[in-house]
């Protein structure tokens, strides 16, 4: 009988809006995975369409917590980060990833911090940088183009062309990370896509583009990716399986009425990953 993996996901928790670890803990344990937790910070809603929220960090917690666990000599076969809201807690990432990462365990990033040319509210020019120096950790980074542009210290290209996604992969893979999925990919106004690249060649996938906005979908995106990768080990195939997952939830939120600052129904989509379950 196969062992069961155990995956560790360091992010936020927003108590109400799909996003972060309302996503990830429910998606990864559909796949079979054991999914543990580490909360970064506590949020009454998260922060994209809703005024007067709430925050709690977390911080002063981190170090405790994985004290406990050192003391029980656990392991996790997989780390994931999301959103990390300081310079501090990446720091103390780097040393989780040291202490905890099983012999033959994967570190996945999806270096959470910016999107459409611009970094988010509360992060500085220079966090970026801090970004890229964990990312040398990473077995696999997820970043957006924006994202991607931030960690080399570039500007961000609005309309890159196939030529410009090839570079940008490949002095992505220069800042450490052994596998880079490039998400927001886009070669025709109509198709929306990735970019796997693992240092030998680029493998893209594209799915019908949906117009609008969805809140949550790229913590939608990163924990699908991570619940394939982990099961299966294909960069690509873990790559092509979280776009697919992905198009499902947004498509079922357009059938279904509610406000799009609370995220989209993937709950509805789950059995996707129970198929994937071993």
């Amino acid at each position: 009988m196969q062992t069961q993996k155990r995956v560790l996901t360091i992010q936020d928790i927003s108590a109400v809006g799909r996003c972060s670890i309302t996503v990830a803990l429910p998606i990864i344990s559909a796949a079979g995975i054991e999914c543990s937790v580490l909360p970064t910070a506590v949020l009454s809603t998260h922060t994209g369409g809703f005024e007067g929220f709430t925050y709690r960090d977390l911080t002063s917690d981190i170090t405790p917590i994985a004290n406990h666990w050192k003391s029980l000599g656990l392991t996790f076969d997989a780390l994931y980060t999301g959103y990390l809201g300081s310079f501090e807690q990446i720091d103390l990432v780097s040393g989780i990833f040291d202490d905890f990462k099983a012999p033959g365990g994967v570190v996945i990033i999806d270096p959470v911090m910016a999107d459409n040319g611009v970094l988010y509210g509360g992060f500085s020019p220079d966090f970026p940088a801090a970004m890229a120096k964990l990312c040398a950790k990473a077995d696999v980074i997820l970043p957006n183009l924006t994202e991607a542009a931030f960690l080399l210290g570039e500007e961000y290209n609005p309309a890159p062309d196939e030529a410009y996604v090839e570079g940008l992969l490949k002095r992505l893979l220069a800042l450490g990370a052994k596998n880079v999925v490039l998400t927001g990919v886009s070669f025709d106004a109509d198709k929306l896509g990735v970019a796997a690249y693992n240092g030998g060649k680029t493998e893209y996938y594209f799915t019908e583009k949906i117009d609008g906005y969805y809140h949550g979908t790229g913590d939608i995106y990163a924990s699908a990716f991570l619940a394939k990768f982990v099961g299966s080990g294909g960069l690509t195939d873990a790559a092509k399986f979280a776009a697919d997952f992905t198009v499902c939830c947004i498509r079922l939120k357009q059938d279904i009425p509610g406000e799009a600052r609370y995220g989209v129904p993937f709950e509805k989509c789950l059995e996707l990953l129970t198929e994937i379950a071993q």
